[in-house]
């Protein structure tokens, strides 16, 4: 029996939502006076809808689903300030010559480098020939690498440089939601962490990734992918339950909700047009 989920899926008042999307505006460091909109600013948003829906699925206390989704919304701070064009040339080209883009995988193919310093190995090795191919890898370059191999260092000069205007807009902030929002690049930052704050992590991670492998202009504009389809978005999933970094838990629970239809405005929000009969009846089939 599905929970009583709000239809709106929303757990914080719609102006501290907008507040808190507004943080990923960034003044662009090249370009006195313009200001980068923040590029995954919708898809935070439905992340974070998702998120909170699973979180009450799962019995999670409303206080601390309050404070999670205001975590969630927040989840891709470290890459405010995203140069769309440039990030997509530099990951779309990584991805393509078969390049770890997250840190861990970064680590087991190069086990030398030292913690937290995966954005510098990367220019070390491959900053000449990503200049060859035409792009300027200036320090507005290399902070499209860090925004990917440096997520939670950026993450938290950002979230430092806000904090005061969070404080002010009333908006608390906990050691908790800077682990959960590591999570997926930096699993390992939760391995002693209480169950209910790694539960969190991994529901952000599924919800995170679900809308990614749904969002066709995401996809497009980041790697090049014009194929979305949610057959691949779950076996993507199934392979980070595979890898101890989802519970079987979650997983079921986000299929569960994703079967009932909590999800299908979200997933027709993130996929830019409306479902097919075909794309319907794999959601509808998730729970069986």
């Amino acid at each position: 029996m599905i929970l009583s989920i709000p239809k709106s899926l929303l757990w914080l008042p719609e102006s501290t939502v907008n507040t808190l999307l507004e943080h990923y505006d960034y003044p662009h460091p090249e370009k006195p006076g313009e200001i980068i909109k923040g590029y995954d600013k919708e898809h935070a948003l439905r992340t974070a809808k998702m998120c909170a829906a699973v979180a009450q699925y799962l019995g999670h206390d409303q206080d601390i689903i309050r404070n999670y989704q205001t975590a969630c919304l927040l989840h891709d701070l470290g890459r405010a300030g995203l140069d769309q064009e440039l990030f997509g040339e530099i990951w779309t080209w990584a991805r393509q010559q078969n390049i770890p883009t997250r840190p861990a995988e970064w680590r087991a193919c190069h086990p030398t480098t030292p913690y937290g310093e995966e954005t510098e190995a990367f220019l070390a090795m491959y900053q000449s020939q990503l200049q060859q191919l035409g792009i300027n890898m200036n320090n507005w370059a290399k902070e499209q690498v860090e925004m990917r191999l440096g997520y939670a260092r950026r993450f938290r000069r950002i979230l430092g440089q806000i904090m005061p205007q969070l404080e002010q807009e009333g908006i608390e902030w906990f050691a908790w939601m800077e682990q959960i929002i590591s999570y997926y690049y930096y699993p390992e930052q939760l391995d002693d962490a209480p169950d209910w704050v790694h539960e969190l992590g991994e529901i952000l991670t599924a919800c995170e990734q679900l809308e990614a492998y749904s969002n066709r202009t995401r996809g497009n504009d980041y790697y090049d992918r014009d194929n979305e389809n949610f057959i691949d978005a779950f076996n993507y999933l199934d392979s980070l339950k595979e890898k101890g970094q989802i519970s079987e838990k979650v997983l079921k629970a986000v299929r569960a909700l994703t079967a009932e239809g909590i999800f299908d405005n979200i997933l027709t929000e993130a996929r830019g047009t409306k479902l097919s009969d075909k794309e319907s009846a794999i959601l509808r089939s998730l729970n069986t």
